[in-house]
C-alpha cells in the first residue's frame, strides 16, 4: 500500500482534472494541465493504486471520492487490527484467569518459608509488587539515602494504590532526601494521598514491613539490586517492627525547611538539633554530613544559622552557649 506522502502535486492536479473532466483521454488531460503525457500516465497509475481513480466501462478513468478510496484502501488493515485486538483480549483473559491461582500459590509458599531469599532486581520488584497488591492494612518503610527516579517510579503507583484501598503507610526517609527533588516529590505525593512521612538523620538499613507479617530486607545494603530477604517469622518481624518504631520516634515530620529554627521558642529542632549535638561532640562538617546523609553545603548552612542565632563567633563558643541554654540535653 503506497504512503499518502507519495501523492505529489502532479497527482493532485491530475486527480482534480479527472473530477472535472472524466471523459478526457490522457493527451487531452495532459494538454489541460500543461504536462507531458507520460507524467499524466504515471500520476493516474498512482491514483489508481490509491483507489482515487477507477477504470470507466466506457474507457478512461472515473474519480472516486477520498472517503470511499480510504475505506477501500484501509479496510484490510482495519480488519487485521480488529483481529489482533480480539486475539490480544483473549490472551489477556486467559492469563488473568491464573491470577487467583498464582496469589494462592504464593501465599502457600509464604506460609511454609520463614525466610526466603530473592535474587536479582527483576525478581525483587515482582515480589514487592505481589506484597503491595495483597497488603490490606499497613506498610512501614525505611528508605535511607536519596531514592532514585527509577525507584520512585516503581514504588509510587503501588503506594498510591495501597492508600486508595485504605491501608496505612508510614515512610521514614533520611534527611538528605528532603534536599533533592526526587525525594521531596515522592514525600509530598504520598503525604498528600494520606501517608505519614518523616525524616531522620541516620537509618540502619532499607526495610519494608507489610501488614506486620512480612519484612523485606536487602541482601546487601550497599547493592540493593542484588536481591532481598523476605522475613516472615513472627518473632523476627516483631523485632524489626520495634526497630522501625524506634527510628520513627526519632524522625521529624516532612515537609520541614532545612536550617529553619522553631520561631516560637528559638530552640533548634530536628536536623538543626542533630547538627548542634554533633558540633558539640567535636565533629567537623564533613563528618556531620556523612553521618546525617546530607551535603556538606547543607551542614555549613545549618552551622552558620546556628552560630548566628547563638551570637557565637566560634564553634566552641556556640557549643558552650547551647549547653548553657539547655539545648544539648
Amino acid at each position: 500500500m503506497p504512503d499518502v506522502e507519495d501523492i505529489d502535486a502532479t497527482a493532485v492536479e491530475v486527480y482534480l482534472l479527472r473530477v472535472r473532466h472524466p471523459a478526457d483521454d490522457a493527451e487531452r488531460l495532459a494538454a489541460r494541465a500543461g504536462l507531458a503525457a507520460g507524467d499524466v500516465a504515471r500520476a493516474e497509475t498512482l491514483l489508481y493504486r490509491l483507489g482515487l481513480l477507477q477504470p470507466s466501462p466506457a474507457g478512461g478513468w472515473v474519480a472516486v471520492s477520498p472517503e470511499s478510496a480510504a475505506d477501500q484502501l484501509l479496510a484490510p488493515v482495519e480488519a487485521d487490527i480488529l483481529s489482533r485486538r480480539i486475539t490480544m483480549a483473549a490472551a489477556r483473559e486467559q492469563l488473568q484467569s491464573l491470577s487467583g491461582v498464582y496469589v494462592e500459590a504464593r501465599s502457600m509458599r509464604s506460609a511454609e518459608i520463614s525466610i526466603e531469599v530473592v535474587e536479582g532486581i527483576d525478581n525483587t520488584r515482582a515480589v514487592i509488587d505481589d506484597l503491595a497488591r495483597t497488603c490490606t492494612e499497613s506498610l512501614e518503610a525505611l528508605i535511607p539515602g536519596i531514592p532514585s527516579e527509577e525507584a520512585i517510579e516503581a514504588a509510587l503507583p503501588l503506594d498510591l494504590e495501597l492508600l486508595a484501598r485504605g491501608a496505612h503507610i508510614r515512610t521514614l526517609l533520611q534527611h538528605s532526601a528532603r534536599t533533592h527533588r526526587t525525594g521531596l516529590r515522592y514525600a509530598e505525593t504520598i503525604r498528600a494521598a494520606g501517608a505519614l512521612v518523616r525524616s531522620a538523620g541516620v537509618l540502619p538499613t532499607r526495610m519494608l514491613i507489610y501488614d506486620r507479617q512480612c519484612a523485606v530486607l536487602p541482601l546487601d545494603p550497599l547493592h540493593t539490586a542484588a536481591g532481598v530477604a523476605l522475613v516472615r517469622d513472627p518473632s523476627a518481624v516483631g523485632f524489626l517492627y520495634r526497630v522501625f518504631d524506634h527510628c520513627w520516634d526519632d524522625g521529624i515530620d516532612i515537609p520541614v525547611v532545612p536550617g529553619a529554627l522553631e520561631a516560637s521558642e528559638g530552640v533548634p529542632t530536628g536536623l538543626e538539633r542533630e547538627v548542634l549535638q554533633l558540633m558539640a561532640a567535636g565533629k567537623a562538617n564533613d563528618a556531620i554530613a556523612e553521618q546525617l546523609g546530607i551535603s556538606r553545603r547543607s551542614v555549613s548552612r545549618v552551622v552558620s544559622q546556628l552560630m548566628t542565632h547563638l551570637g557565637a563567633t566560634s564553634r566552641f563558643q556556640a557549643g558552650a552557649r547551647a549547653a548553657l541554654n539547655g539545648w544539648l540535653g
